[in-house]
């Protein structure tokens, strides 16, 4: 990968990026980075570890997409910067992809415990540290464990994340048919969790503040 000279990786220097559309402050782990390949196409770069200098973009599907339409990564790069109309649903695809690898890691883990049953005892139990639900889940099923979530737990219930399909679902853990899923505790639940729900928050339609505004906001 290659940057263009001068300016494209002025946004990489210090804790706080700069978002190319917003010129909004966020730390890296809410932004997606960028950089040009060889034959100066744009190219997102998830994991923040491709060579060459990058520029910085809101994690938001809504973001990413302003930055395609008004030709951001031009002025960001600096020069000419080819850039794919599918880049929000590129990075979708990116993200979804290495959540689903996290998932699987998770599960060879020990960490993931599929199946209605098994996560209403889990949830009886103590240590879970999430919920998933398939999207195309029944809603009882979703209810009722939310309705065990917070017997057990209160307002201190774990967050329910509803991100992959049943079907994508059978395939990270190596079952069929998985509808619900509990997280125990575990560095590999904990890396899924976050990066599901960074998923989450580029799927949004509204963009969350920046740890930066919130912490303004409390001074």
């Amino acid at each position: 990968m290659q940057g263009t000279a001068g300016g494209a990786d002025d946004e990489e220097r210090g804790p706080i990026r700069t978002c190319i559309v917003t010129r909004a402050g966020r730390p890296p782990e809410e932004m997606i980075r960028f950089v040009l390949a060889p034959d100066g196409s744009v190219t997102p770069d998830i994991k923040h570890r491709l060579p060459g200098r990058g520029v910085w973009v809101t994690a938001s599907a809504e973001v990413v997409a302003q930055a395609v339409k008004r030709r951001a990564f031009d002025r960001g790069f600096r020069g000419k910067a080819v850039v794919s109309d599918d880049l929000p649903g590129q990075i979708d695809r990116l993200l979804e992809a290495d959540c689903l690898q996290r998932l699987s890691l998770a599960n060879k883990a020990g960490l993931v415990t599929p199946g209605f049953a098994k996560v209403e005892a889990a949830i009886v139990e103590g240590g879970v540290t999430s919920v998933l639900h398939a999207t195309d889940g029944g809603q009882d099923g979703k209810r009722k464990i939310g309705q065990a979530l917070r017997r057990r737990f209160g307002d201190a219930a774990p967050p329910e994340m509803e991100c992959f399909a049943s079907a994508q679902l059978d395939l990270a853990l190596g079952r069929t048919n998985v509808i619900h899923a509990a997280l125990r505790a575990g560095p590999a639940s904990g890396a899924l969790l976050e990066s599901m729900k960074r998923l989450q928050v580029y799927r949004s339609a509204a963009t969350l503040p920046s740890r930066v505004e919130r912490a303004a906001e409390t001074d």
